[in-house]
């Protein structure tokens, strides 16, 4: 957010202009820049320890079991979660340019376990290989360690600042193969935004403490925007800071590297950030969150994990007991398990889904029964249907949805609908939601501002019905969904009968009409059916509740056709050509209809 501002980031260009360049393509610059950040921060703040590491390693090594050794020498490192026990900086690699290859991965080797895992999921060895090859491994250790990184240059805070301005670049550069879901910053604020606005006075009392949760962690964007977000601008001049811990899990394993590096070198509790299928692999199985912002993958099959999946759907216990949707889209798979990390005192999330989740599935279905669980138990706070052309790999339609599951009072038993998918249109008066960006980036072609961000915050707070804001009870959303029944007749134009006397229904004829909750089924069918078919009746035993949100439909403006008077004369005052063929054509679509 504006906060990036105010961290230096030319390295990474220098880097790129001095030693990359021509040999690395655009979007694999951040795969080098990234994990040599990571090892630069590292080689920075072990610098005043590494003389006591090593001394206590040669003293240990041969005394002690490697699970004994570990906290030897972390307590050597004073305390820190790393430390490396070679004989190696990275300023001191620079001395012998021809074992320059060999000592650095000497060096590499003598980080912790935990710091080697993050190196071996970045699959830095294909780096180094290349630098190799191309006898840049030399250059390209001479300019990472002239970029200071030492906690008395750069502090945490300030370190986080530049290793996300850092992803930022890079995911922008590779934005086509940037990973399942890159989400973009001006989405992540608007969630952020909406989901603290109304945290501030509890989270400046004395005390504090609050955790943020992200299942699909990529990066760790939205976690690590979250903290920073509540700190340096919401409590900006507060007395009172909470203290906020940030977890996440992550299925990629470059993915899951940068973001643990990025709590190990900001000085977060690299262990609150879990590799694995959040699916099948729950990494945080008791723990509860206080805020969850995702944006998990649209349209992704979770057919490989079905055996698992539908085995817990089958527990009362389990996360996914409210149903199971189609096995091509688990977005409502995620929805469930946040829900039921939600604490039992108050928890808030943002997610993002495409439009499926809203309406996809059929009443009595998997999708419909989530849907019902989730309005029914009056956790579904507010929907925001968001711009299109936000997203780095997708145009589709987005939105986001907002569940608490402490409602404040005059939100209770109430759904808000917002809709942000207007664009600009200067030419008609319409400030909208989003502009169009400078330049596109894959398909991302809309920004949304910050003025918009503002603008939305405020509609979300006033909480009152408007142009852009509809706010329905929640059994607007549920419907009967009732089967009408027809007789089959005979020859003779009399009704068929089964062997009990009963009338046969006509399966051709057969239908289902969908009653809201807040109609008498029988009334609504006198009224509605009865008149149309008289002969019909409902089979009462096929009757289903469902639930769905038509996003559309809420938000549906009716313009009426201008007069064909009007049209016509426009039309016999154009000049017939080639110029005035696109005109022509729009007056007759208006004329048409």
């Amino acid at each position: 957010m504006a906060n990036n501002n105010k961290v230096d980031v030319s390295f990474i260009f220098q880097i790129t202009d001095k030693v990359l360049w021509n040999v690395f393509k655009k979007n694999e610059i951040g795969d080098v820049l990234l994990p040599f950040v990571v090892v630069r921060r590292l080689d920075c703040i072990l610098d005043p320890v590494n003389a006591k590491v090593r001394a206590a390693y040669e003293n240990f090594k041969e005394k002690v079991s490697e699970d004994k050794l570990d906290p030897i020498l972390r307590k050597a490192a004073g305390g820190l979660q790393f430390y490396n026990t070679s004989k190696h900086t990275l300023e001191t690699l620079k001395e012998n340019p021809k074992t320059v290859e060999i000592d650095f991965n000497n060096y590499l080797n003598g980080f912790n376990k935990e710091v080697r895992d993050i190196i071996d999921n970045f699959q830095f060895d294909k780096v180094i290989a290349r630098l190799v090859k191309n006898k840049l491994l030399y250059q390209m250790i001479d300019a990472i360690s002239q970029v200071d990184l030492h906690t008395s240059k750069v502090d945490n805070h300030n370190m986080g600042y530049i290793f996300e301005e850092l992803i930022r670049i890079s995911n922008e550069q590779s934005n086509e193969t940037a990973g399942e879901h890159f989400t973009p910053r001006d989405v992540i604020e608007l969630m952020i935004k909406i989901v603290f606005s109304t945290e501030k006075d509890i989270l400046s009392q004395p005390g504090i403490i609050r955790t943020i949760y992200d299942p699909t962690l990529g990066t760790g964007g939205m976690i690590n925007l979250a903290k920073n977000y509540v700190l340096d601008e919401l409590l900006v001049d507060s007395k009172n800071k909470p203290e906020i811990k940030t977890y996440g899990q992550e299925i990629n394993e470059q993915s899951y590297a940068i973001a643990k590096s990025e709590a190990l070198i900001t000085g977060e509790n690299a262990d609150n950030i879990r590799h694995g299928n959040t699916f099948t692999e729950d990494r945080f199985p008791d723990k509860h969150f206080h805020y969850m912002l995702a944006n998990p993958p649209y349209g992704v099959t979770w057919s490989k994990d079905a055996q698992y999946i539908q085995n817990e759907s089958a527990n009362p216990a389990g996360r996914f007991y409210a149903g199971l949707p189609a096995s091509s889209d688990g977005q409502l798979l995620f929805l469930q398990h946040m829900i039921s990390k939600m604490e039992r005192e108050g928890s808030k999330i943002a997610d993002v889904t495409n439009g499926s989740p809203l309406f996809t599935g059929t009443a009595g279905g998997g999708e419909s029964d989530i849907r019902k669980w989730i309005i029914s138990n009056d956790w579904l706070e507010c929907i925001i249907a968001l711009p299109k052309d936000l997203f780095y790999n997708t145009g589709i339609n987005t939105y986001i949805w907002f569940l608490n599951n402490n409602k404040p009072k005059h939100r209770k038993g109430k759904v808000q609908l917002i809709n942000a998918n207007v664009p600009e249109d200067k030419a008609n008066g319409i400030e909208g939601f989003c502009r169009p960006e400078k330049r596109s980036l894959g398909n991302k072609r809309n920004k949304i501002e910050s003025f918009h961000i503002k603008k939305l915050v405020e509609i979300y707070t006033n909480f009152q019905e408007g142009p852009y804001c509809k706010i329905f009870n929640n059994d607007d959303f549920g419907y009967y969904q009732i089967t009408v029944e027809q007789p089959e007749y005979d020859e003779k134009g009399k009704p068929v009968k089964d062997k009990k006397g009963n009338i046969k229904p006509d399966t051709k004829k057969r239908d289902k009409e969908n009653i809201p909750l807040s109609e008498d089924i029988e009334v609504y069918f006198q009224k509605e059916v009865l008149p149309h078919v008289p002969d019909a009746w409902i089979d009462f035993d096929k009757t289903r509740i469902g639930y769905e949100i038509n996003f559309t439909k809420y938000f549906y403006e009716y313009k009426g056709l201008r007069p064909s008077t009007e049209i016509k004369s426009e039309i016999e005052a154009l000049e017939f050509g080639s110029k005035n063929q696109k005109g022509i054509t729009e007056l007759l679509k208006d004329l048409l209809g």
